[in-house]
């Protein structure tokens, strides 16, 4: 098969197309037949030398993708979800960047009703991310005011729907007037332009001092003294990556302590199939529903086929899109 590999780290023109063998699927997983495959920002971290495979995990890019069951293997029910030929999207362990991907079954989902392979291979390590994150860690519930910072990127714009159709109020920080007004549009109660607003200030204001029960965080270090301010009583910071920087200077750690503030961090990628495969089973009965009906929907920027990878990773990188940037395999 043709998959994306590359011999050192390094810049978007390290990675070429090369012939590599089909993966065996082992216990418990199945052989998919990609049709498309979503790029993401820790795949652009893995060609840096900055987010190493998981051990056991395929070293080729790619945590998302659309496709056929052509395979099973062992220890997995003979009527057990997915059967072969199942048209399925799935979080993968890595190796997604391929003709042909494995994945633990349990991770796997079916295409929503009148998906094709592109929008189904755009929602999930969006959809995980978010589900994970938002509902099961913070704990969101219906009335919470919710922050996401970055909100015209993939997992935004995702939040933002889905803090929405839970029945949560969505405020959202983005660069540019443009994405700002993309984030409204799909359901923001509000858009701070952080480049020319101070969204500490923007918060107090929109929430009569209060402050938000709950930040989505993709910055880290640069943001966290702010995002203190942000939060209300009881507030839950989650942090899910450090675009800002993995150091904090001269944080006011009391606020936490006399507000009873809240604040983690979570990677996806090395949590447990069985998480990773609960989170499926969730999103499966609250969220796919949503899909079917329209009520939300993922946002695609723009597709590539499998060999110009190398333009899809520069276009992520230059943080002009807003939504999901693909591969389309059924073109290359």
């Amino acid at each position: 098969m043709q998959a994306v590999t590359y011999a050192d780290p390094g810049t978007p023109d390290v990675m070429t197309l090369s012939d590599v063998p089909v993966p065996a699927p082992k216990e418990g997983e199945v052989l998919v037949r990609v049709m498309a495959a979503g790029v993401n920002r820790p795949d652009i971290m893995q060609r840096q030398g900055l987010y190493p495979s998981p051990p056991g995990a395929s070293p080729i890019l790619g945590l998302e993708i659309a496709g056929a069951v052509v395979a099973r293997g062992p220890g997995i029910p003979d009527d057990a979800f997915p059967a072969l030929g199942a048209r399925v999207c799935a979080l993968s362990n890595g190796g997604g960047y391929a003709q042909y991907c494995t994945v633990p079954a349990g991770q796997c989902l079916p295409w929503p009703t009148g998906f094709d392979a592109l929008h189904a291979a755009a929602l999930p390590e969006t959809f995980f991310t978010v589900w994970s994150n938002i509902f099961m860690t913070a704990s969101m519930r219906a009335g919470d005011r919710v922050l996401i910072h970055g909100g015209s990127s993939g997992i935004g714009t995702v939040a933002i729907q889905l803090v929405r159709q839970m029945g949560g109020i969505a405020y959202v920080t983005a660069g540019t007037p443009e994405k700002t007004e993309l984030c409204t549009a799909i359901g923001a109660d509000a858009a701070i332009n952080y480049r020319t607003e101070d969204f500490v200030a923007r918060i107090a204001e929109l929430t009569d001092g209060k402050g938000v029960n709950i930040i989505l965080d993709m910055i880290g270090g640069s943001y966290l003294e702010r995002n203190l301010k942000c939060l209300a009583p009881e507030g839950r910071l989650v942090i899910i990556a450090l675009q800002g920087g993995a150091r904090a200077e001269n944080v006011g750690l009391a606020r936490i302590m006399t507000r009873r503030l809240v604040v983690t961090g979570t990677t996806l990628r090395p949590r447990s199939s069985a998480y990773k495969a609960e989170i499926a089973r969730q999103l499966e009965q609250h969220v796919w529903p949503l899909l079917e009906k329209k009520a939300v929907r993922p946002l695609i920027h723009a597709t590539f086929p499998l060999a110009r990878v190398v333009d899809a990773h520069k276009l992520m990188e230059n943080g002009t899109h807003s939504g999901k940037i693909l591969l389309n395999l059924q073109t290359s």
